[in-house]
């Protein structure tokens, strides 16, 4: 136990966890949080988010500064926008006392596992449309710092890589505003 009477952080608890939230809806969720990212660690949550397809979600960094470029030095548009599953989120931050947000464009409750929306699914999002990308969210250096090297390590862990756990990115096919609560679903 920690001094607050907690057991100990491990790879069991978080499957444990994971295992409690049940079976998550695959083909109708809602946008539970928006958000965009208009410099280096900064947050905006927002009530809409309007998307574009030359732009990712407008007010976000991603056109000026991103992680990922193409051989012309132009942003990859596969990491135009990053969607996470709020349940999950809200379940790491819960274990691990820390609350920052993700920086996530995007949380939703939708299965975000490969099974479920494989690379090239398409989701409609409000009035937008996206493509789920190929580049994998394995979780970075500062959520590895934020939230511990158990939580990062069961990310990255091999066995549950399909899962998705720290969300996917993805790329804007149709522009779209969306709006909180509004539907996310997969176009089988």
């Amino acid at each position: 136990m920690d001094t607050q009477g907690h057991p100990p952080l491990t790879a069991a608890l978080l499957d444990r966890e994971l295992a409690a939230l049940g079976v998550l809806p695959r083909d109708h969720a809602k946008a539970d949080l928006l958000n965009v990212r208009p410099g280096p660690d900064q947050r905006e949550p927002r009530e809409t988010v309007e998307f574009c397809p030359q732009r990712g979600a407008l007010g976000d960094r991603w056109l000026q500064k991103t992680w990922m470029y193409l051989p012309d030095g132009s942003p990859d548009p596969r990491v135009q926008v990053a969607v996470g599953n709020s349940a999950l989120i809200a379940l790491i931050q819960r274990l691990t006392g820390n609350f920052h947000h993700p920086g996530d464009t995007l949380l939703t409750g939708l299965d975000l596992s490969m099974d479920n929306l494989p690379a090239g699914s398409r989701l409609r999002v409000g009035a937008a449309v996206l493509e789920v990308s190929d580049v994998e969210n394995d979780a970075c250096a500062k959520f590895a710092a934020r939230h511990g090297a158990v939580v990062f390590n069961w990310i990255r862990d091999p066995a549950r890589r399909h899962l998705r756990l720290r969300g996917l990115f993805a790329r804007v096919l149709s522009p779209g505003l969306v709006r909180l609560g509004d539907p996310v679903e997969p176009l089988r």
